[in-house]
């Protein structure tokens, strides 16, 4: 390891929040409108799935927009293009909030998820400017922990905001969060000191170099799969509980909170237990527990156990992925200092596409089923 480790506890607790919330622009444009999902159906007048295909196009949007994102932020520096990217996903914000029809709400929709996927990959970049080694795990999990506040508040505050306004009222919340982000990444402060050479044919040549590194390519394949499963759960769960278990839109809101409340807890085990434990310890201890967890609420759907059940084999299985991605993100970037963008960018590409295939499927066999 050459690249000098920067200790984390010299990071300003504010800059930490800030990247927190520009990494959970994927769960707060996401889960604070899933509670509307059934509503929208109808207020669209379309199917399910259409409706899921609102999510696809914002986490297909992401995935690309992190693609070219990456490099230009190993190019120019974090800065410009953060300032840039804030800026358009809040006007796209705006958009969603008026559209009066499915088709440019999912245009919309796909606009805030390219400019939206800058936020994440950049966020991930800066952790990887100012930190290295153990204290690189560490600072990963404590942005998780920020990130992990977003899915816990953003469906409980959606659920409450459907109980005065419609689904409009939710993304006029994102659009002030959006702008406050905007506001944000014009006082943040520039992480990268030397910028890259050669332009931008150069750095997309990084990714080639990447995508030959077998190790780094696991961890991305990896992390494609555990999103996948992530994403069918977002996208499935408030047409399972609302629809299936008969729950009301603030009660789902509260169930997918408590899940979110498991995010963060894990985010925190793991913070503590970074330098303590090796990472890919952790790494697979929360990919055995995954695994055990998805086969028993497979079963448990089958043979149509109870809520209760259900909602408990959820949170322990959704917990996991927190361990997963702040190990899997540890151990993938440890050897990728010098192209820490386009690395980050790899590894969102191949969760948020493997989550965007996977939201409009769920629903193919209708909203009133389990399986």
């Amino acid at each position: 390891m050459t690249d000098k480790t920067v200790i984390s506890k010299k990071i300003s607790p504010v800059v930490i929040v800030f990247l927190g919330l520009l990494a959970a622009i994927a769960p707060l444009s996401t889960d604070m409108y899933l509670p509307a999902l059934p509503s929208m159906t109808d207020n669209f007048n379309v199917s399910s799935s259409m409706v899921q295909l609102t999510l696809t196009g914002s986490l297909v949007g992401m995935a690309v927009g992190q693609l070219f994102a990456g490099p230009l932020s190993d190019i120019f520096g974090r800065k410009p293009p953060l300032i840039a990217s804030m800026l358009i996903f809040s006007l796209a914000t705006a958009g969603c909030f008026l559209s009066d029809s499915i088709y440019p709400f999912l245009c919309f929709r796909l606009l805030q998820g390219f400019f939206g996927g800058a936020g994440i990959v950049i966020a991930r970049a800066v952790v990887r400017d100012i930190a290295s080694g153990p204290e690189l795990m560490k600072l990963f999990s404590m942005l998780m922990l920020v990130n992990g506040l977003a899915p816990v508040a953003a469906p409980v505050i959606g659920g409450q905001i459907l109980r005065f306004f419609s689904w409009r009222g939710v993304f006029a919340l994102l659009f002030i969060i959006a702008v406050g982000l905007t506001v944000g990444s014009l006082i943040f402060k520039e992480t990268l000191k030397t910028t890259g050479k050669g332009g931008l044919k150069k750095s997309l040549i990084m990714y080639r170099i990447l995508m030959r590194d077998t190790y780094f390519m696991g961890h991305c394949i990896m992390q494609c799969f555990a999103f996948a499963a992530f994403f069918a759960y977002i996208a499935g769960s408030s047409f399972l509980f609302q629809n299936v278990y008969h729950l009301s839109a603030q009660a789902y809101s509260y169930l997918f909170g408590i899940n979110g409340i498991g995010l963060w807890l894990t985010g925190l085990l793991i913070s503590r237990l970074a330098g303590h434990a090796e990472d890919w310890k952790i790494l697979r201890c929360a990919l055995i527990l995954a695994f055990a967890g998805s086969i028993v609420l497979f079963l448990g759907l089958f043979f149509q156990v109870s809520v209760v059940f259900i909602a408990v084999v959820l949170f322990v299985t959704v917990s996991t992925l927190s361990a997963m991605g702040a190990s899997s993100f540890s151990l993938a970037m440890a050897a990728h200092g010098k192209a820490a963008g386009g690395a980050a960018a790899l590894i969102g590409f191949f969760s948020l596409v493997s989550g965007g295939l996977m939201a409009p499927l769920v629903g193919i066999a209708g909203s009133y089923t389990a399986m």
